[in-house]
């Protein structure tokens, strides 16, 4: 299932928040197993995770000073690729 993601709305919300660089807070839940894919999106940076109490998901924090709201969405965009994510 595709979702629609309106992307220029989603930009002008992003910059409507704040001047870009800004620090810039990912949230994921994904699949137990899927871990690796997200920590693969953040190479240089800390992933912080919170298995769920079943231990099937996995929640996922990241930090990261983004430079502009397009690769804000470009992270999003890679993620929606992994099977079972969820952003937040």
């Amino acid at each position: 299932m595709k979702s629609k993601f309106d992307k220029q709305a989603f930009k002008e919300k992003l910059e409507s928040v704040g001047q870009f660089p800004m620090l810039y807070m990912f949230k994921f839940i994904v699949p137990a197993g899927k871990v690796q894919e997200i920590e693969a999106l953040f190479p240089s940076h800390e992933v912080s995770l919170k298995p769920s109490s079943g231990g099937k998901y996995v929640s996922t924090t990241v930090q990261m000073m983004a430079v502009s709201a397009d690769l804000v969405i470009e992270v999003y965009e890679k993620a929606a690729q992994i099977e079972g994510v969820i952003s937040l």
